[in-house]
């Protein structure tokens, strides 16, 4: 035994000896002797001589020596990793690799035994675990699981097939494959393909953000698939828990009635401590200190009950996480107060120690390295098949869906402390735990590399949904995001919404932005109304006033939730596309940026206004509409719609909202087809005439206050007629924003545009030339291929 000559420099104890009182020859015993009371602290390099409390006997001086150093040798390491793109934990890993045993060197072993002498490794992976704890604890606070619920059917399809189909697989391979290799490896293979099917959440949120595509739809769909394997997965091994302390089952019943107990009672009576404690914190204050400390030893006091009942002490931190509602205030105060202890300090040696357990250089046979390596890299081949199919079934792009899949599979932190549990409750022997631990490595650096080649960050904002009018159901709600500037926006807002008619029967929810330029302060603030409790003036008192009072007047039928966005100008398109992906927004409404007097002059023209508008019709993720007003719709009066119909897919977005408008009888619309008298038949043409068909029966078969009206137009000048004939003829008009591009009614009009993001018609109709009062929504329909 090594243990048998160690020196007095290799060990913090006074004396060490092996003996063995076990039957079981596998099972090592040990007898020390340790000073009592313990050195903590040390009476420096001479005074503890005579008492033998020198720095290097002392646990407190070895714990910070052994920090220095690690966190030194990771340092340097990232500091060449990261020019090469690696990801920001592979420098702890290396850093883990030579401390360990795995890298043998006679002249640095001697100082190594000297820095982690026997007995301190214990105390250093003891104190670093709590960063370990604070970051799942940390990484559960930020799941939001309502997030699963807004993307559909697609996260649950894509986590289940990859949980299902690897383990189903893999754990079906005949025994005979593994004739030739030791017990050890065949009693383990189980555990290698249970460990490496699990996907966790953290893991796969630090790589996007790595990646910079964490708000991308790919990121979101990715966090959503994942959030479910996790929470899976996290069930799967609770459950396994308790069958391995269980031999019978009514022993399962006792052992497991307390996991369940925990798992409902813990968010059943903290989410709503939460929610007191956001309701009692003033909007835009901080939460008071004196809850963070609370919640933080809360998170270790679930953690020692959750180790009471045969869980692991990390289950009590995540489900704790899973209470503490996400976003402010509270969920990102606790991220801020515990990231940079948890994370940034005790995460990363946490890391290292794990790695260091490893030993590649143990005598084991190639083939039990070969089949272990094997059986990693055959669960991961089917792992991608699985999130494949799925992904492509959803209608995902070729290299988007294979990106996903790639994501999916991704190996990180909260893996390498999975497996050094396992590895210390003996799941795996010396040669498993090192390949494993060397494959963390490899996938994590492919799977980056990977996705970077994969995957466009400029494309973030593509959406993988149809999220537009035209595939709404006839009685499906309209989700709704309106873009407020000024408190004048928002009587031009509820204009739209009264247009798009909202009964009981089909609802209009309304998420309303105000977007307020960045001025005297550095960091940008999201604030969501509905959480906070207000205190005092708020930016946006006015706007979440008057669309109160709108969704009170329209009770049933507009549901409002109004935001504040403060945020530099050249970002707020940011801030509008991921409220419009997170709330699956079918249309975003946004003013136009020059507002007109009475007699027709410019009251005022915003050019950020205009350049945010030009950036969302670019990257939105949804339909876009941008709203021209010069004057106010009469609620008690009719009012007279008109849509200019060209044809194309803009076209028939303005149409379908249209329709929508025609519900309500006091609205009297007009649908004037602008066609060419020769025309090509072709795909286009036949989704126009599908689009109008509705609209062009009879009174006495179709609705009666519809009027579709076709008209021959051949040339620009004539469009440009019809449209001065009846620009104050109504009150309203919807018009698609772009159209083919050879169409001979356009030709030249484009030319005289002067605003572009209102395409040719909206430009003439909105042209102060026209001397025209009525609004225009100029409709450009999701772009899903950029």
């Amino acid at each position: 035994m090594d243990f048998l000559n160690l020196s007095a420099n290799q060990t913090l104890f006074l004396s060490i000896s092996y003996f063995n009182t076990s039957s079981d020859s596998t099972t090592l015993t040990f007898n020390v002797c340790s000073a009592a009371p313990p050195n903590i602290v040390s009476d420096g390099l001479w005074g503890g001589q005579k008492n033998g409390r020198v720095p290097m006997k002392s646990a407190l001086p070895m714990f910070e020596m052994q920090v220095l150093v690690i966190f030194a040798i990771t340092q340097i390491f990232d500091l060449f990793l990261k020019r090469l793109d690696f990801p920001e934990f592979i420098g702890q890993m290396m850093a883990g690799l030579i401390l360990g045993p795995s890298i043998q060197i006679r002249e640095i072993d001697k100082y190594k035994n000297i820095l982690f002498p026997y007995g301190s490794q214990d105390i250093l992976a003891t104190i670093t675990s709590i960063g370990y704890a604070l970051f799942i604890f940390i990484n559960a606070v930020q799941m939001d699981l309502s997030m699963v619920t807004r993307t559909g059917h697609k996260a649950w399809t894509i986590a289940i097939m990859g949980l299902a189909m690897p383990l189903l697989i893999c754990l079906l391979i005949p025994l005979s494959i593994l004739q030739g290799t030791s017990h050890e490896v065949i009693a383990t293979f189980p555990n290698v393909v249970l460990h490496h099917t699990i996907t966790s959440f953290a893991v796969i949120a630090s790589l996007l953000n790595e990646l910079k595509i964490l708000n991308s739809e790919l990121g979101r769909l990715a966090l959503s698939s994942v959030l479910v394997s996790d929470i899976l997965g996290t069930t799967m091994g609770s459950i396994l828990n308790v069958i391995k302390y269980s031999h019978d089952l009514s022993r399962i019943i006792k052992v497991g009635m307390p996991l369940l107990a925990f798992v409902i009672l813990v968010p059943l009576i903290f989410r709503p401590l939460m929610f007191w404690i956001i309701k009692h914190t003033k909007e835009e204050r901080p939460v008071d200190d004196g809850y963070i400390y609370v919640i933080i030893v809360l998170v270790f006091g679930l953690g020692w009950i959750s180790v009471r009942i045969n869980q692991d002490f990390i289950l009590g931190a995540f489900v704790l996480g899973l209470a503490v509602p996400e976003g402010p205030p509270l969920g990102s105060a606790l991220v801020k107060k515990l990231e940079f202890f948890g994370t940034s300090v005790f995460l990363p040696i946490f890391v290292t120690c794990c790695v260091m357990k490893a030993d590649l250089t143990l005598p084991d046979t190639p083939r039990e390295i070969i089949f272990t390596g094997g059986f990693i890299s055959f669960t991961h081949f089917v792992k991608i098949i699985a999130y494949l199919i799925p992904s492509l079934i959803c209608e995902i792009p070729l290299k988007d869906a294979l990106a996903l899949a790639l994501i999916l599979n991704a190996k990180g932190v909260v893996d390498i402390g999975i497996f050094s549990g396992s590895y210390d409750t003996k799941l795996f022997n010396n040669a498993s735990y090192g390949v494993m631990i060397v494959s963390i490595m490899i996938i994590a650096c492919l799977v980056k590399w990977l996705v970077k080649i994969l995957y466009d960050p400029s494309r973030k904002y593509a959406g993988y949904q149809r999220r537009n009018i035209v595939s709404l159901k006839p009685d499906a709600e309209l989700r709704l995001l309106a873009c407020i500037h000024k408190q004048y926006n928002i009587s031009a807002i509820t204009d739209v919404i009264d247009i798009c008619s909202p009964t009981t029967e089909q609802p209009i929810i309304v998420d309303a932005l105000h977007l307020i330029e960045l001025v005297g302060r550095t960091s940008p603030i999201f604030i969501s109304h509905r959480l906070q409790k207000t205190g005092h003036k708020s930016y946006s008192d006015d706007v979440i006033l008057a669309l109160d009072l709108y969704e009170h007047e329209n009770y049933g039928g507009v549901t409002t939730h109004t935001y504040t966005a403060i945020s530099p100008p050249t970002l707020m398109h940011e801030d509008v596309c991921q409220l419009a992906l997170d709330k699956v927004a079918s249309i975003v409404i946004l003013p136009f940026h020059i507002r007109w007097t009475v007699d027709g002059g410019i009251e005022s023209d915003d050019k950020n206004i205009r350049s945010l508008n030009c950036k969302v019709l670019e990257v939105s993720p949804c339909t876009v509409g941008i709203l021209v007003t010069r004057s106010l719709l009469q609620n008690n009066s009719s009012i007279k719609l008109a849509v200019i119909f060209l044809g194309g897919r803009d076209d028939r977005e303005a149409l379908c909202l249209a329709k929508r408008a025609i519900r309500n009888l006091k609205i009297n619309l007009v649908v004037y087809h602008l066609a060419l008298e020769l025309y090509v038949p072709n795909m286009e043409y036949l989704l126009d005439n599908e689009a109008l068909e509705e609209l062009k029966k009879p009174p006495q078969y179709g609705s009666e206050n519809v009027y579709y009206q076709k008209m021959i137009v051949n040339d620009s000048q004539r469009i440009s007629s019809v449209l001065r004939d009846i620009a104050n003829e109504h009150d309203f008009f919807i018009v698609g924003r772009t159209h083919e591009s050879d169409l001979p009614q356009l030709e030249g009009l484009k030319d005289w545009s002067e605003y572009s993001e209102l395409g040719v018609i909206g430009d003439l109709i909105a042209s102060p030339d026209f001397g025209s009062r009525a609004g225009v929504l100029v409709v450009q329909q999701q772009v899903k291929d950029r």
